[in-house]
């Protein structure tokens, strides 16, 4: 017998609906819609998404940790008016979108390839974390960027986000440098394969190449990665790539 919501072969859903599901790589033909006739909302694709991902119980993760030099990095956010996670943020969409292999995710028995880089943001709020999401943060500059990103945080913390706002991500950035986080592993949050955590800038002595030692701000960056999803040797090619475009920033909003 055919689902409530199948309609001559084809799925009744929502535009946003298919959108979602397209974005948490979800066939909509399994899930059982709540709307008119059998209809397939937004809500019921989160929810069957959010559902399987219970399922799943502990996934394997790794960690890798680099430290970046980021005299350049805090010079450059000083000028532009914008924060070191606006930087984060377009640099590794620029990232992923030069290496669509990498901004992937676990799809249960198969490996999922986004066509789109959704890069969310944690955002510390009263009672918990919320991560709004950056649409197609690599084809925006990063004026655009900060703006997005200030516009997000500030409806996360008065508690105005939509939940179109949350959904979609293919990577997360989570800083707790502002705490005075030197280092941290942050928790991937399935259906994404990937979240880098970055540590506060500090002040740190550094042995130069003449031998004169000289202090400079450094931040530790620890990529928690999926491992179903990327292997190790993936995942250090990210970190290394990462690390070189912080050093050089100027390459970020060229």
């Amino acid at each position: 017998m055919a689902a409530s919501g199948d309609h001559g072969g084809r799925t009744l859903a929502t535009p946003l609906a298919r959108l979602v599901a397209g974005e948490l790589g979800v066939e909509l033909a399994a899930v059982a819609g709540s709307g008119r006739g059998g209809r397939v909302m937004r809500a019921d694709v989160e929810a069957f998404a959010a559902a399987e991902v219970a399922g799943e119980g502990t996934i394997p993760v790794f960690h890798l940790t680099t430290t970046v030099d980021a005299e350049e990095l805090m010079d450059l956010r000083a000028e532009l008016d914008v924060t070191v996670d606006d930087l984060v943020v377009k640099a590794c969409a620029m990232l992923l979108a030069a290496n669509p292999e990498l901004n992937v995710s676990w799809g249960g028995d198969r490996l999922l390839a986004h066509k789109r880089v959704q890069v969310g943001i944690a955002v510390a709020v009263d009672g918990g974390l919320l991560v709004p999401v950056i649409r197609d943060a690599d084809r925006k500059s990063i004026t655009q960027v900060a703006r997005e990103a200030r516009e997000l945080i500030g409806r996360a913390r008065a508690g105005e986000l939509a939940a179109g706002d949350r959904t979609g991500g293919t990577f997360t950035v989570a800083n707790l440098g502002m705490f005075g986080i030197d280092q941290f592993t942050a928790v991937v949050s399935p259906p994404e394969a990937a979240v880098l955590a970055v540590g506060a800038a500090l002040d740190e002595p550094v042995v130069g190449d003449d031998g004169a030692v000289a202090v400079r701000r450094r931040m530790r960056l620890t990529l928690s990665i999926d491992h179903r999803a990327l292997d190790g040797a993936a995942g250090a090619g990210f970190l290394e790539q990462l690390k070189r475009l912080l050093e050089q920033p100027l390459r970020i909003v060229g």
